[in-house]
């Protein structure tokens, strides 16, 4: 009998062991894939706070997005049985940077892409406006830079004390000391401030040659747009959403409040494409899936990149949507379109 009892509690343990690591296998264990799928299309107002809007709104504009996962063995598994699935390798999209700079990488074109509109809006709307620095951010940190000290996505809010208005402002501050200095710097890092004491490092000009003492940190300059009229102001919340690719959609809304009269009339309109400060629509990646994203929050009209047209107009007629697929290359096609529509009864 104790045998027997034995054996059973032997075969047991065997079956948990056996259960928990196909449940690590298949859950926890990361692959090198990377799997697409339709994201969101979200409305782009609450998104945006303008100053004395007009927000006659009976409509809505919306962006689209794809939904990027790093694949573990059960997605796989169940991306086979999803037409609307895409894997891809993850070098693919991560190229030689790493997870946390690629996602830095995504929230900085965020935030460009939406000066990039508040500029073609406010250029649309025949508003004036000009451009300064907000703030510096960081990329990434070369493995010859501090990076104990910083991290990907981190805001530099001020060195030594001084606010600093541009990445020329900085470098010129940095060129008065010495490579090993430590200098004091003020860093915004997921909403909260950190100091850190940081030593200069030997930073070298690839074309020149010549080398100079900097942060050990790769960075770029956000761009803060005012307009030089009172009330105008245009403002954004926080999205978790990276990529410059709802610039065309931020426009039009931004535009919508900052004209009379409701551009949507009526309509639920959705998106996608880049946007330029003087107007240029650009193509983006991705449009299959958002297509379907659209289609499933009931958009009517889509407005789509010219160069992403012909990918679109075949995932549009494989999922057999009513939706009218409107193609671009300029904020000014867009807008007299929408112009153009007769209202919504």
């Amino acid at each position: 009998m104790r045998q027997q009892k034995r054996r059973v509690g032997y075969r047991a343990t065997a079956y948990l062991f056996t259960f928990v690591v196909i449940l690590y296998v298949a859950v926890f264990m990361n692959t090198p894939y990377i799997v697409y799928q339709p994201g969101s299309a979200s409305e782009v107002a609450p998104m945006i706070h303008v100053q004395n809007a007009d927000r006659d709104e009976k409509g809505t504009f919306m962006m689209t997005t794809v939904s990027a996962s790093y694949a573990n063995v059960a997605l796989l598994i169940a991306s086979v049985f999803n037409s609307n699935s895409e894997v891809v390798r993850k070098e693919t999209r991560l190229g030689d940077k790493t997870e946390q700079e690629y996602a830095a990488e995504q929230v900085y074109y965020m935030n460009s892409s939406q000066s990039f509109a508040v500029q073609a809006a406010y250029h649309a709307a025949n508003i004036p406006y000009k451009d300064v620095v907000d703030y510096l951010y960081v990329f990434s940190v070369p493995a010859t830079g501090n990076r104990e000290q910083f991290r990907p996505g981190d805001k530099i809010i001020s060195v030594e004390g001084q606010t600093i208005p541009d990445p020329d402002a900085l470098s010129a501050l940095l060129s008065r000391r010495k490579i090993g200095d430590p200098v004091d710097v003020l860093l915004q890092r997921e909403g909260k401030e950190v100091k850190e004491k940081v030593k200069l490092v030997e930073v070298k000009n690839q074309e020149t040659g010549a080398v100079k003492p900097g942060l050990g940190v790769v960075i770029g300059a956000v761009q803060k747009v005012k307009p030089e009229v009172e009330g105008k102001t245009v403002s954004f919340v926080d999205t978790d959403v990276g990529g410059p690719s709802a610039g065309l959609m931020f426009t039009m809304e931004i535009y919508n409040q900052l004209t009379p009269g409701d551009l949507t009339k009526g309509h639920r309109v959705a998106g996608t494409g880049t946007i330029e400060a003087d107007g240029s629509v650009g193509a983006i990646g991705g449009v299959k899936h958002k297509i379907v994203a659209a289609d499933r929050k009931g958009a009517e009209i889509f407005f789509v990149p010219v160069k992403n047209y012909d990918e679109a107009r075949a995932k549009a007629d494989q999922i057999g949507t009513d939706m009218k697929l409107v193609p671009v290359s300029t904020l000014a096609e867009a807008l007299k379109y929408m112009q153009e529509l007769p209202v919504k009864s």
